[in-house]
């Protein structure tokens, strides 16, 4: 499973969502601005920016990354 943090009015954050949906890619949503509990885990893992993907094997990227998406998509 995909999880995607993200965070209102993000556009980078739109398009990996989008990616995912239009390529039929299951993922979680975890909204940091609405669900702030997750902001200090992402930034101790060195991250600063949405959107942050982690992936089933234990990879993770931020931002909108088609290279990466598209190794996902059926």
């Amino acid at each position: 499973m995909v999880t995607v943090f993200s965070k209102n009015n993000c556009v980078q954050c739109k398009m990996t969502k989008r990616f995912l949906a239009e390529h039929h890619v299951d993922f979680i949503e975890h909204n940091i601005d609405e669900q702030p509990q997750y902001i200090d885990g992402l930034k101790q893992e060195g991250f600063l920016a949405t959107p942050v993907v982690k992936l089933a094997n234990g990879k993770t990227f931020s931002g909108f990354r088609p290279d990466q998406l598209k190794q996902l998509a059926i």
